[in-house]
C-alpha cells in the first residue's frame, strides 16, 4: 500500500533509469504552439501574465528597473508553473516534488544573492543582521537570529513548494484508492471531491510558482 501511494512520486522508469526527470522540459514544448496563431488567445494571456509579473517585480527589486533584471524571476516562475501544472496530469512525473530539484533552483540563486551581497554591499548586508531601534542589548541576540534565519532561506523555500506539491498528490492518491471499495452512491460524492481537489490543486501549482519567485526576488532586494 505504502510502495503504490508513493510511486508517482519515484523518477526510475521502467528501464531502471531516472527517465521521468525529462518530464521537466515538457513545458518547453508548450511555448512554441502559442505563437502559431497570430494573435493567439493563449499568447495573449501568456504575455499579459509576463507583463503583469514584470511590474511587479520592477517595484520589488527598487534600484535595478531594467528589463533583463526581472527575465531570471519571471523564467523561474515559467519553470516551476510548467511543472506544477503538468504534474497534474496522468502518467506525468512531478519534478516539482522532490527536493532534488526544488533545492536546485533555491540554493545557487540564495549563494549568488550571498555572495553578491557581501562583496559588494558589505556594509549593507550588517545592517540587516541588527533591525533599527533593536536595544543594545538584545543585538547578539538578533544578530543570531537574523543569520538563522538568513542561512535556512533556500531550505524553506525548497520545502515549501516540495511538500505543498507532495500533500496534494498524496490526498488525490489515498482518495483514488478507496474508490474500489465504495458503493455506486458514494462513488459519485467521490468523484466531485476529486474534481474539487484538482481544481484546489491547479489553484496551488500556480500559487506556489507565484510565490517562490516573489520570495527570491524579495531576497535579491535585500542586497542591493
Amino acid at each position: 500500500m505504502m510502495m503504490n501511494l508513493f510511486s508517482s512520486f519515484d523518477p526510475s522508469s521502467n528501464f531502471s533509469m531516472s527517465l521521468n526527470w525529462t518530464s521537466t522540459l515538457l513545458g518547453m514544448m508548450v511555448i512554441p504552439p502559442m505563437f502559431w496563431v497570430i494573435p493567439s488567445r493563449l499568447n495573449l494571456l501568456w504575455m499579459k501574465i509576463i507583463l503583469t509579473l514584470h511590474k511587479e517585480f520592477k517595484t520589488l527589486l527598487g534600484n535595478y528597473k531594467s528589463q533583463g533584471s526581472t527575465l531570471i524571476f519571471i523564467s523561474l516562475f515559467s519553470v516551476i508553473l510548467f511543472n506544477n501544472f503538468l504534474g497534474l496530469f496522468p502518467y506525468i512525473f512531478t519534478s516539482t516534488s522532490h527536493m532534488t530539484m526544488t533545492l536546485s533552483l533555491a540554493l545557487p540563486l540564495w549563494l549568488s544573492f550571498m555572495i553578491f551581497g557581501w562583496f559588494n554591499n558589505t556594509i549593507h548586508m550588517l545592517t540587516h543582521l541588527v533591525p533599527q531601534g533593536t536595544p543594545g542589548i538584545l543585538m547578539p541576540f538578533m544578530v543570531c537570529i537574523e543569520t538563522i534565519s538568513n542561512i535556512i532561506r533556500p531550505g524553506t523555500l525548497a520545502i515549501r513548494l516540495s511538500a505543498n506539491m507532495i500533500a496534494g498528490h498524496l490526498l488525490m492518491t489515498l482518495l483514488g484508492n478507496t474508490g474500489p471499495m465504495l458503493s455506486l452512491f458514494l462513488m459519485n460524492f467521490l468523484i466531485i471531491t476529486q474534481i474539487l481537489l484538482l481544481t484546489l490543486e491547479t489553484a496551488v501549482s500556480m500559487i506556489q510558482s507565484y510565490v517562490f519567485a516573489v520570495l527570491s526576488t524579495l531576497y535579491s532586494s535585500e542586497v542591493n
